[in-house]
């Protein structure tokens, strides 16, 4: 059993929003350093958990998010990360995969101590993600090749606040191992 689990943060987007157009660029860059992420955690069956905004559907079920996502503007984003049978899923509101949400319990319930950040805004959600993790004593760690930002300079300074402030493992992509003893 693992003590990692590998969260995937807002990739289910219908790019239907003010800062797509900033946006996809990163998406594009960041998607196969992700996917192959997704394919290291899977292979070393580590828990794979999406959490992801509702598009404000209030809507519980994964299913409708990830139809209305290939039905949005970028489906060629979304088709290659869509969650296997095996992923769980975690509705949030807000930019923080914690706030009001359960996944603070699900993690405790899977034994998970160590966080895997991938996704999208590395600005945003990726940061106020990682600064939620840390106070609740997660070890956090981000491959910041599969994190796409609206905004360069606010990203790179974003991942140094982590690392610097949150204690965040900065990785590069294919150095990112995920074993059984971790």
């Amino acid at each position: 059993m693992t003590d990692t689990a590998l969260i995937v943060i807002d990739m289910l987007n219908t790019y239907e929003h003010e800062d797509a157009d900033a946006l996809v660029p990163s998406v594009r860059d960041a998607l196969p350093f992700l996917q192959d992420l997704l394919k290291k955690a899977r292979g070393a069956s580590v828990p794979v958990i999406y959490v992801n905004d509702n598009f404000g559907q209030w809507r519980s079920h994964h299913g409708e998010l990830v139809q209305a996502a290939l039905a949005g503007r970028h489906p060629e984003l979304v088709d290659p990360i869509v969650p296997d049978d095996d992923s769980l899923f975690v509705v949030k509101a807000r930019h923080s995969i914690f706030y009001e949400t359960p996944l603070n319990y699900l993690l405790g319930q899977l034994g998970v101590q160590h966080l895997v950040l991938c996704g999208q805004v590395t600005e945003q959600c990726i940061l106020y993600s990682a600064l939620d993790a840390h106070i609740r004593h997660f070890d956090v760690t981000i491959a910041p090749q599969a994190v796409a930002h609206i905004d360069p300079d606010l990203a790179d300074a974003a991942l140094r606040m982590m690392e610097t402030n949150m204690s965040t493992i900065l990785v590069p992509a294919d150095n990112l191992a995920f074993d059984q003893n971790q």
